[in-house]
């Protein structure tokens, strides 16, 4: 479980996240993270948070956000705001580490989802996109889809394979937490 203070980092893409506020610590209400990005190529697969607003206040260094199809760079002193619902995606494009506070409101389990996917990266339980495999991805999508989806293939048609795979990926020893076994 994350607490305030706690620090991940995702070595496939360099991201480093220190939790100022929790779920726990603020009845539900907001997780808000300071992040630094290093410059990557690497980028994170398009999605949503379908009940949650996303918020980036930038410190330092500048990331390209596409949200809603609609590309734009944000940089020191600036803030975006997404709503829920609305498809996006960002990734650091510069030369310097993007320092930047983000938010998420009502917080949820995301949380969790973080905690997992940058413990399944610094395993290389990921493949070239950040995913990990169909029986995997099953349980966790499963567990975070008020959280964040995907937006490609359709929710209902992930929704449907979820629900076949999951099961499976119960019986292959899966599950929605994943601690790293690196030490």
């Amino acid at each position: 479980m994350i607490r305030q203070g706690d620090q991940i980092t995702n070595p496939r893409t360099g991201q480093v996240m220190i939790f100022l506020k929790t779920s726990a610590e603020t009845n539900g209400e907001l997780l808000q993270i300071e992040c630094f990005s290093p410059p990557t190529l690497e980028r994170e697969p398009e999605h949503i948070h379908p009940l949650q607003e996303n918020s980036f206040k930038f410190i330092s260094g500048t990331c390209i956000f596409m949200v809603d199809r609609k590309e734009q760079t944000v940089g020191a002193g600036q803030s975006i705001n997404i709503p829920a619902n609305v498809p996006h995606h960002f990734w650091n494009a510069g030369n310097t580490v993007a320092h930047y506070i983000q938010e998420f409101r009502p917080a949820l389990k995301i949380d969790c989802f973080f905690e997992t996917f940058f413990a399944l990266a610094k395993d290389s339980k990921l493949n070239e996109k950040g995913i990990p495999n169909f029986f995997h991805v099953s349980i966790i999508g499963l567990s975070q889809k008020d959280e964040i989806r995907l937006t490609n293939p359709p929710w209902a048609l992930q929704y449907i394979i979820y629900k076949i795979l999951a099961p499976l990926g119960k019986l292959l020893g899966y599950s929605a937490d994943y601690k790293s076994t690196t030490p």
